[in-house]
Parts: C-alpha cells; structure tokens; sequence
C-alpha cells in the first residue's frame, strides 16, 4: 500500500497533515473531539433507484453543447457556480454515482466523476494504480500547446502517486485521483487544456501568457461556496456507501459553525483548528448550543475546488478516519473561498 504524508505535525490530541502540492499551497488537517462510552449509532441510508442517464460514455461529452447534454441525459439535480468561469451541472443517485459535468461558452469543458458502475473506458474507478499505469504510463512533465503558448505541467511524488495527469490527445487529459490506502482509483477529472491552466492543479512553467485570473463579487462567491459545500456534502455521502459506512444527515446549525471557522481563517490569514482567541471545536460548538455526544472536524485550504479538497481528505490517515468514521450520524460543511471545513458529530 503506498501512503504519501508529505508534512506531519503531531500536537497534543490533534493530529495535523499538510500538504504542499501545486503552485499554491494545499493544506488540510483533522481534528478529533473523543467519545467515551456513548451509544453506536447509525443512520439510514437512502436507496433510490438509480438513473439511466448516470450510466452512459462521458468522454464523448466533452465539447458538445448544454443542449445537447440535456438531451441526451436530462436536467441536472442542480447547478453549480465556479470561480473558473464555468458551472458544474450536477447528476447523482446520491448513493453510489456522482458526476459533474463543467459547461463553459455553451460546452462541456470538463467532467468530474466518481461511481464504481461509470461507463468511462478506458478507466474504471476501482481498479489499481498499477493497472492505470500500466495502460497509461505517468510523466513529471506533461505539455499542453495553445496558439502561440506552450505550457509544461510539472508533477511531484505526491501528484504522480495520488492525482496523476494522463493526456489522451492535443486537448484532452485525464486526472486520476487513486485512494492510497486502497490502491484504487477513487475518481476521475477529464479537462480540456484550457481549464488545466485556468485552475492550475500542478506546478507550470509556460511561454506566452496564462489565462487571466476573474473578478468575483461578494455575491457570486456566496453562490459558490454554497455549492462547494453541497458537492462536499454528497461527495461524504458517496465515499462512505463505498467503504460500507452509512450516509450522515445535514445539520444546518453545524454547516454555521463550520463556515465561520473557515470565514475567520481566510479573514484573518491563519490556518488552524483553533481560533486566534483560543477556541477549538468544542468551544465553538458550544457557543452556538450545538449538543453532540462525539465531534470531529477536517480542515483544508488552497485545493482548487471541493472534489480536490474531498480526495486530499481521503488520502491522509487523520482526514480519512474522520470521514469514514462510522459513529457519525451528523455533517456540517462550510466554505469561504478556497477555505474548507468539515465538522462531524454523534447527536443521539
């Protein structure tokens, strides 16, 4: 089993792993408030049957128009706004299948996929590293032409272990994210070259000039930090029913606390489970009346977006055993900017 912990600071009761993948950094840690003696739990997950639409070819999407993708598998469960300049159209059956679909000027720029029955061939989520590798064997250096610009994608241990870039054709490529602990790939990310500089997953070194970075208001971050924490939400949900765990129910009063405690990091430029004025999870749910029996609490900061944020927090032992914990009934998500957290309890 490869395991790849990059940073790993061990505080009293607080286990923290940071991770430094991309031009930016990538951070997250977790967090957890012990239970002693408290009742097992469990809650029921919903089946619903699932959608034919969630089981068709998705690389032949890329490039068709929003009408076309309509047409073909229907309305999406929603929409999803992103700082890149597209909006995720979102298809799931909440249980075992998540895809997004990324549409901009009219066309699927990119997908984002998980789900063990996904009709993606060549790829198939669940097999092993070595199998993928095998078919598609992994580069440090990846490149992408546009125009009269040339760009070089340059990939780390941790990148080649846990997402590597595969590039399928002049304008198509594929990140494979794989679960570490299990040796599988745990899901998908197919992307036009384009979108792989605007969001700059990987390290670059480019001739010519990169996509210009875009202006949001207040409001169009509100409506993306809404979905982020939704995708976060069910992409919880998904991962568990993977690993056997049943689904938690959504807390409004614990998504609040969650989003403030990442509102006041990116606010006051700090990265950490406790506040500047000394108040860890417990505190902070205590404030706001939240009554809980166990808690736990993942944080993260600087992934490009939440499935990213999502496969870092499965790919680190702390992250992992709080996301999978299976005492957990309740989730809270917050998220400000590229600031995210996730706070877990057991509520009898």
């Amino acid at each position: 089993m490869r395991k790849t912990i990059i940073g790993l600071l061990v505080l009293t009761m607080l286990s923290v792993a940071i991770f430094y993948v991309m031009e930016v950094s990538d951070f997250s840690t977790s967090d957890l408030i012990e239970k002693s003696d408290v009742p097992q739990l469990m809650t029921q997950q919903t089946e619903k049957e699932k959608k034919d639409l969630l089981h068709g070819d998705l690389f032949h999407m890329i490039g068709e128009s929003e009408e076309v993708l309509e047409e073909e598998i229907g309305k999406p469960e929603r929409k999803d706004k992103t700082p890149y300049g597209y909006t995720w159209w979102v298809y799931t059956d909440e249980v075992e299948t998540y895809i997004m679909y990324g549409i901009k000027d009219n066309q699927v720029a990119t997908i984002f996929a998980t789900g063990d029955e996904l009709e993606s061939e060549p790829f198939h989520i669940g097999d092993s590293y070595e199998d993928v590798v095998t078919s598609f064997p992994v580069k440090e250096r990846v490149t992408y032409k546009e125009g009269v610009s040339f760009f070089t994608f340059i990939l780390n241990e941790a990148d080649l272990e846990t997402n590597p870039l595969i590039k399928l054709g002049d304008d198509l490529f594929v990140i494979s994210y794989f679960d570490t602990f299990d040796d599988t790939l745990s899901s998908i990310r197919i992307i036009t070259g384009d979108m792989l500089t605007q969001q700059r997953f990987y390290e670059m070194e480019y001739r010519g000039s990169l996509p210009e970075e875009i202006e949001l208001s207040e409001e169009k971050w509100a409506e993306i930090e809404s979905g982020m924490e939704k995708q976060i939400f069910d992409l919880t949900n998904i991962y568990r029913h993977r690993h056997q765990v049943s689904a938690l129910q959504e807390d409004d009063d614990v998504a609040a606390v969650a989003y403030s405690h990442s509102e006041d990091m990116y606010d006051n430029n700090y990265f950490s489970h406790t506040t500047e004025d000394g108040k860890g999870l417990k505190e902070r749910l205590e404030d706001e009346g939240v009554y809980y029996l166990s808690a736990g609490e993942n944080i993260a900061a600087q992934h490009t977006d939440a499935p990213a944020a999502m496969e870092g927090w499965l790919n680190s032992e702390g992250h992992r055993e709080a996301l999978l914990y299976e005492d957990y009934n309740y989730l809270g998500v917050g998220v400000h900017r590229l600031y995210y957290t996730q706070n877990f309890l057991l509520k009898p």
